[in-house]
């Protein structure tokens, strides 16, 4: 991570963190890194329904426009139809304006390149060299300024581009189906796109307010689509985040389905119709090991990458898969999108139930889960993980789980905590040990 961009972009407390000061210097100076050639260049900016978004989004127009790059303005719109319309638009740089599963207070900026990628590591660094001076900006000259558009018709291009990626004639009537928006960016979109399939569509979290983004709805807290699918007696409920780039599934029962459960249903039902570009899919080091275990059984291989989906993505690319994500519901479908996209994730299992006529219970219960234990410290200040005392309980923990297991710790790229994940066969055992880490982390963090 670099002083600005963590592991998904720049994120932080609105009007603190991300200032108006901020988003301007960073549109002037991606503005300037991605002038290529003599024509007009532009840029598309989308955000999600967070209040801030309003400020953030004007402060962007200026910097990009002080630099001369035109600016066509989307509006509320999911990360992963930004990331394809600015390569679709022909963009020179795509903006979105969200922190993601994050409460209100909260806002960020991801920035995709031309062909709707996230940027690299290096082209970040290349961009706060010019945030911190190194570098002197280069405005226009008066007849030389940006201009600044509404876009029309965006998020119609978006559900056809969505819809498009079904094989066939697929249509889902008949099913009933619950989609818990978020109060986000896919408020608009996901329920559109369901209902012209034809599905049957109860809908939650589609009345933003500008403060309620996540609030006791989305993919971090389904309880209120768990209940709203019993209710309504749904086969299925799917729940979005704030700005639409993760799913998560409830199951007929009311039972909720992780990403590696949907990975699991998705690499199976590819793999029987050849369309898997190689022999195995690309997640995080947080994915089950019971996920693992399940691939080596149908003859997948499981390749781990460190959190975050731009390096699940980064590995896929490198490496030639085609399906890969989290467990944390990014599932990224390399056909078809350039980043995590909740909603084609969900339309791809949708198609699979349909197709196989079972329920969704049947279709996503691909392998039981080895217990895991997942829990976060808090630090203010200083490097935790590097105090001794830390340093022999990780290695104790580590000596008792032996080939029995796996511990992850690692700190997160968005706040100021550290992750701690066990996994084992002894589920009484696992518990221990991450109670002795989290011990351990929190003396010497207080």
């Amino acid at each position: 991570m670099g002083k600005h961009f963590g592991t998904d972009g720049i994120r932080g407390l609105a009007n603190k963190v991300i200032t108006p000061e901020l988003a301007m210097k960073v549109a002037q100076a991606t503005g300037i890194l991605f002038q290529r050639g003599e024509h007009r260049h532009r840029a598309v900016i989308g955000k999600d329904t967070r209040l801030s978004g309003y400020m953030i989004e004007t402060a962007m127009v200026a910097g990009f426009t002080s630099v001369g790059v035109d600016v066509l303005l989307l509006g509320p719109m999911p990360t992963p139809a930004v990331a394809m319309l600015t390569h679709s638009m022909r963009a020179d740089v795509g903006v979105m304006i969200s922190a993601s599963h994050n409460p209100f207070e909260d806002n960020g900026i991801k920035l995709f390149g031309p062909d709707g990628y996230k940027l690299s590591d290096e082209v970040e660094a290349r961009i706060e060299a010019i945030l911190d001076g190194e570098q002197p900006l280069k405005l226009s000259k008066p007849g030389d300024l940006g201009r600044a558009m509404r876009v029309e018709g965006d998020r119609a291009r978006y559900i056809e581009f969505a819809k498009r990626t079904l094989i066939g004639n697929t249509s889902f009537e008949g099913l009933r189906i619950v989609v818990d928006c978020a109060n986000g960016a896919a408020y608009k979109v996901a329920p559109e796109a369901l209902w012209e399939l034809g599905a049957e569509v109860f809908t939650i979290g589609d009345a933003p307010d500008g403060f309620n983004i996540n609030r006791d709805v989305g993919s971090t807290a389904p309880k209120a689509l768990v209940n709203k699918v019993r209710e309504m007696r749904a086969d299925v409920g799917i729940a979005l985040d704030g700005d639409a780039d993760r799913v998560i599934i409830v199951d007929e029962r009311g039972k909720i389905v992780d990403g590696d459960q949907l990975m699991a249903a998705i690499a199976e039902s590819w793999q029987q119709d050849g369309r898997l570009s190689r022999p195995g899919i690309v997640a995080t080091l947080m994915s089950n090991l019971g996920f693992e275990r399940y691939l080596a059984g149908i003859g997948l291989a499981l390749a781990r990458t460190p959190v975050g989906d731009r390096y699940v993505l980064e590995h896929m690319r490198e490496h030639g898969f085609n399906l890969g994500g989290e467990q944390s519901g990014h599932i990224i479908l390399k056909d078809y999108c350039t980043t995590g996209d909740g909603l084609v994730a969900a339309l791809q299992l949708l198609a699979i139930v349909k197709r196989r006529e079972k329920p969704v219970s049947e279709v996503c219960h691909r392998f039981e889960p080895v217990p895991q234990v997942l829990k976060n410290v808090r630090f203010r200040v200083g490097q935790p993980l590097e105090e001794e005392r830390v340093s022999r309980a990780i290695e104790d923990a580590r000596r008792k789980l032996g080939n029995n297991g796996r511990l992850v710790i690692r700190p997160s790229g968005t706040e100021p905590v550290i992750r701690v994940m066990g996994e084992g066969d002894d589920p009484d055992l696992v518990e221990k040990i991450v109670d002795d880490v989290c011990e351990a982390l929190s003396a010497v963090a207080a």
